[in-house]
């Protein structure tokens, strides 16, 4: 760490007053406060220049103790954000020799106070040291070496290769992005040794992610272009794919080779480039770069294997003789068998992930539907407990007000004398037994109401009125056929007490189906019961009955409303459901 020099440390703060110099060891600025150790562990040393939106700085990393690149966005527009939030990402994605090398931690934000609040991206990236391809040119005024600029090539497509596999266009190709990477201590950075260092492509701020189907669609992108290198889609905003890389390499392998500026090359009618009168160069090489530099995208390579490929064939050699045809043979099929066991590999990792997907969706789908299943059931046991509590205690009163208050007299009174030829030989308090109807129907609507398990609207005075009427004509079927066959007199008010209940009940959709289901469900439970001796004689009380005449009715109208409650969750989570299932709505 000797060469580094401890004093010169520089406050990164776009707003500082006195940014340089600042002590070595100081974790804050003395002019602004801000932080001057990034992350405990970079420190800024001095700036390199500016980039687009954003101040470029040397640093010192002290975990690595080496010297890396600290990119920072003054710029707090949204876009600019967005595009160093992409380029951040992308780097840190790509683990490529020709990209410079993030971490996973190289993007953070440093938040500053003074002297107003705001918060810094910061991007820090391995420092290439060595000259960019534009510096190179300097020292060949006439263009470079053909073979110099052929080696170039050839690494900057594939370096072009991993992008666009990765989805990703650079958008900004040009003779200074283009780097070689020099090891420090062999040669000044201005210069390269041998000119066959590994090239870096730079500066990703303009990067863009693109797929299939915003190529097909056409959509425009950003306008962000280099004058005399980006392509006519580029410079206009409109769409771009990886044609728009191949022709900036182009022209910028065609700088190299000529030693003049593009733009400089155009000829004045139709802005093509005139250079093959410049430069002796491989007639194939040249014949290649024309076609990149085409201003039709569709005459321009489709993708980097095509350029490999054409490349392939200008550096092939000479004729090898047998031993290297039989050497190159035996070399093919080894490759291409490692391909094909590769893509066996990928082939079956692919199926095993999706076969893990679909285990786990399946898994999912279980438990979801194992917990809605759990859901139904409490909430239907919920709604045949209140529904059963409310007929009980409804039961109870009715029987209370018919056979312990007068009311029940004036009523038998006056249904004897409203109704005489329905039951001409029955006793005075025969009639009050619909005080015993109409309550246990009060208090079963308004158990089902209470619960609202069903989706059913929470209307308790219409629930009220409608539970006493259907309760009111279950009684009068039962009194119109009990005198012959008491039993049928019992399923028939049982029939009609549940659908005139459950169809006033209100539901979303599909009234009828909850009355017919509701109905049918209880009076077929209760056919089986009266079969296997359940007592038919549930409403003969007698002249001043006792509380103990009241536990058969009692019993009647607690399992009619449980065995409701029951077929109405039935119908709500099994049957609706399976009726939309099949296009009833």
């Amino acid at each position: 760490m000797s060469h580094i020099p401890q004093s010169a440390v520089h406050c990164i703060n776009p707003d500082c007053q006195r940014p340089y110099p600042q002590p070595w060891g100081n974790k804050f600025c003395n002019s602004c406060g801000a932080l001057l150790q990034l992350l405990d562990r970079y420190v800024p040393l001095q700036p390199l220049g500016s980039g687009g939106f954003a101040q470029i700085y040397t640093v010192w990393d002290e975990r690595t103790q080496t010297e890396k690149v600290l990119k920072v966005l003054v710029e707090e527009s949204p876009k600019a954000q967005e595009l160093f939030t992409q380029e951040a990402a992308v780097l840190i994605r790509l683990q490529h020799p020709g990209v410079p090398r993030v971490e996973a931690d190289g993007f953070f934000q440093v938040n500053l106070t003074s002297p107003k609040p705001r918060q810094l991206a910061c991007l820090v990236m391995e420092k290439i040291n060595g000259p960019t391809l534009d510096e190179i040119l300097n020292n060949y005024p006439q263009g470079c070496p053909e073979n110099l600029v052929l080696n170039w090539f050839t690494q900057a497509v594939k370096i072009l290769q991993e992008l666009h596999k990765c989805q990703i266009i650079h958008r900004d190709i040009k003779p200074s992005n283009l780097m070689l990477r020099i090891p420090a201590s062999t040669a000044p950075p201005s210069q390269a040794r041998t000119g066959w260092e590994q090239l870096v492509l730079i500066d990703f701020g303009g990067v863009k992610q693109i797929n299939a189907a915003m190529l097909r669609r056409g959509s425009s992108s950003t306008r962000l272009f280099s004058s005399g290198y980006s392509p006519p889609e580029q410079v206009t905003g409109g769409n771009v794919g990886p044609a728009a890389d191949f022709y900036a390499l182009g022209r910028t392998m065609i700088e190299l080779l000529t030693g003049k500026y593009p733009p400089e090359l155009e000829d004045m009618q139709t802005g093509e480039l005139r250079w093959r009168n410049q430069v002796n160069v491989n007639s194939q090489f040249a014949d290649l770069l024309d076609e990149m530099v085409k201003e039709d995208v569709r005459s321009r390579p489709t993708n980097a294997a095509i350029i490999l490929k054409r490349l392939a064939k200008i550096s092939k050699p000479a004729k090898p003789g047998l031993f290297s045809q039989l050497q190159n043979s035996a070399s093919q099929t080894s490759t291409q068998a490692t391909n094909n066991f590769t893509r066996v590999i990928q082939g079956i990792e692919q199926t095993l992930a999706d076969f893990l997907q679909a285990v786990s969706k399946t898994i999912l789908f279980i438990a979801k539907a194992f917990l809605k299943i759990i859901q139904a059931c409490l909430a239907t046991v919920w709604a045949m407990l209140l529904s059963g509590i409310g007929a009980c205690l409804g039961t109870i009163v009715g029987f209370f007000v018919a056979y312990r208050t007068i009311l029940g007299d004036r009523i038998g009174e006056l249904i004897l004398h409203q109704l005489p030829e329905l039951i001409p030989n029955s006793p005075n308090a025969f009639g009050a037994d619909i005080l015993v109807f109409v309550s246990a129907g009060l208090g079963t609507a308004w158990g089902l109401t209470i619960s609202g398990c069903f989706g059913q609207r929470r209307r308790f005075l219409v629930a009220s009125i409608m539970g006493m009427i259907s309760y009111g004509f279950g009684w009068l079927f039962w009194l119109l056929i009990s005198s012959e066959q008491s039993r049928d007199g019992l399923i028939a008010m049982i029939a009609v007490s549940v659908f005139l209940l459950s169809l006033s009940f209100r539901f979303r959709s599909h009234h009828i189906v909850y009355a017919l289901v509701a109905a049918f469900g209880t009076v077929s439970i209760f056919s089986g019961l009266f079969f296997l001796g359940f007592p038919s004689t549930v409403f003969h009380f007698s002249p001043q009955p006792l509380w103990t005449e009241l536990s058969l009715p009692l019993a009647l109208f607690a399992v009619v409303a449980i065995l409701m409650s029951f077929w109405l969750g039935v119908s709500h989570y099994l049957i609706v459901p399976g009726l939309r299932f099949l296009g009833w709505r």
